[in-house]
């Protein structure tokens, strides 16, 4: 079984890319604090995010944002311009949480109107009270 959650901090803006055939993927690295460290520690991980998710990263989240995710870590190679070969490991996110709402740059979230709520009209008069012994249906 390979599942990551983690909570933490964008340390640096989400980058949005395209692939050949058109599918979004975004990089961006998470900072996660230590939790049981004296000092302030924390650990960054490589995230990966595909399609309508990593349009959405990129579009809402800038460094500093608070996340909640949810992947699996992968392990792949490439091979630099001078032939070296590198290996890197990175969290693919197939579930991610904005868990505060700020703004990037000078976007903002849309504000909810009145209208945007269904109205329900609820007459008081058609409650009626529970005896105190009968038991709560729920």
């Amino acid at each position: 079984m390979n599942r990551v959650i983690l909570i933490g901090r964008l340390a640096r803006d989400p980058e949005l890319r395209f692939t050949a055939n058109g599918k979004a993927v975004a990089n961006f690295s998470l900072a996660v604090n230590r939790t049981f460290s004296r000092d302030a520690e924390a650990d960054f991980f490589n995230i990966v995010v595909w399609g309508k998710v990593a349009e959405n990263c990129a579009n809402y989240l800038a460094k500093g944002r608070l996340v909640g995710l949810e992947g699996r870590i992968q392990n792949r190679t490439y091979e630099t311009q001078a032939g070296e070969k590198r290996y890197i490991t990175e969290i693919v996110a197939e579930n991610v949480k904005f868990l505060d709402w700020g703004s990037k740059g000078k976007q903002t979230a849309p504000a909810r109107k009145d209208d945007d709520f269904e109205s329900v009209d609820i007459d008081i008069n058609e409650f009626q009270a529970m005896d105190e012994d009968e038991e709560i249906p729920f």
